[in-house]
């Protein structure tokens, strides 16, 4: 048998990879910048409240004299963007979510704050009705305990003014409601924030087992049954590009998967199909608890592992990755 011929074309992949530069060369689609992260922040209705989540190791809850402090380092690092979430005292949820729009919503106070303390700084404010209802659903609910789509969608569609009012760049809904994306673009204009107030759309957001440590951390458990009716089931691939399809002609501005770790194969879909827009996606709660949990028992890296996580976030097709890593990254 002669000497193997190492073929003499582009097939040599070595002379590629053998410089630190030379491997960054091969995956720039996959760079993970502050431009790239979303910062995920929980704002209770106690401003001088720092509250722990258990669930979450190493986030927490902060009143709005806390957020200053906390944001500050973060924002003198680079952080360009954050995603709120307002926590409101039991004692104040009903049927409608009322206090979504009233000054018990502590995201409202807070984003004017924001506003003033970091000009520079793109703040986006969810948009549902989980966290103020005395049912923990997304939307209103007819007597016998089914959605009333109707009714939901032009209560956030009033929540999203509240907070384009309020000061924010961006409301993002994520209640899954048929519908809602037209409901609140039209308010927007109504109210002469067409052109000032994007809208990201939790266009996929699936059914999913990952959100545990979220509901305890924005207390936005349903009292009673499940979200199933209205978040797409973990099977289905058509259900999310119906959606984005549904989404972008309702006049959607930016496009979303949640979650995101076992659900890239959508990421990619959707991007591949709509390569014009925005792509964010959510590593959510149950993700960074299994990240967190691991490195925590020795049994991975974290800085490596999250950072090979991010790129393959980056590399399915994500833009901008909302995670609670922003906080370490």
């Amino acid at each position: 048998m002669g000497d193997i011929q190492i073929p003499k074309n582009k097939n040599i992949l070595h002379s590629s990879i053998f410089n630190k530069t030379l491997r960054s060369w091969q995956g720039l689609q996959c760079d993970i910048t502050t431009r790239n992260l979303m910062y995920p922040v929980f704002i209770v209705d106690e401003d001088d409240s720092l509250q722990p989540i258990s669930s979450m190791p190493g986030i927490s809850r902060f009143g709005l004299n806390r957020l200053k402090e906390h944001l500050s380092s973060l924002v003198d690092k680079g952080l360009q963007s954050v995603l709120l979430f307002g926590v409101i005292n039991n004692a104040f949820k009903d049927e409608r979510g009322t206090h979504a729009t009233s000054d018990k919503n502590p995201v409202l106070r807070a984003v004017l704050k924001l506003r003033s303390w970091f000009p520079d700084l793109i703040i986006a404010c969810d948009v549902c009705l989980c966290a103020y209802t005395s049912h923990g659903h997304c939307g209103i609910l007819e007597k016998d305990g089914t959605i009333n789509n109707a009714a939901s969608i032009k209560r956030l569609a009033e929540v999203s003014i509240a907070y384009a009012k309020a000061g924010a760049h961006i409301v993002a809904p994520s209640d899954m409601m048929d519908g809602r994306i037209a409901a609140i673009k039209q308010l927007l204009r109504e109210n002469e924030f067409g052109n000032k107030v994007a809208v990201l759309s939790y266009t996929a957001k699936f059914a999913s087992n990952l959100y545990g440590p979220f509901r305890d951390a924005s207390k936005s458990a349903p009292a009673f049954g499940d979200r199933k009716c209205y978040q797409l089931p973990i099977e289905s691939t058509g259900l999310a590009l119906r959606a984005a399809a549904r989404d972008i002609e309702e006049g959607a501005d930016m496009l979303m998967v949640k979650p995101v770790l076992i659900y890239m194969d959508i990421v990619k879909q959707l991007k591949s199909r709509y390569p014009e827009y925005p792509m964010f996606v959510y590593q959510v709660s149950g993700e960074y608890a299994m990240i967190h949990y691991a490195a925590k028992a020795g049994a991975i890296d974290l800085r490596l592992v999250l950072t090979e996580i991010l790129a393959s976030l980056r590399r399915s097709g994500a833009d901008v990755i909302i995670t609670y890593f922003t906080l370490r990254y």
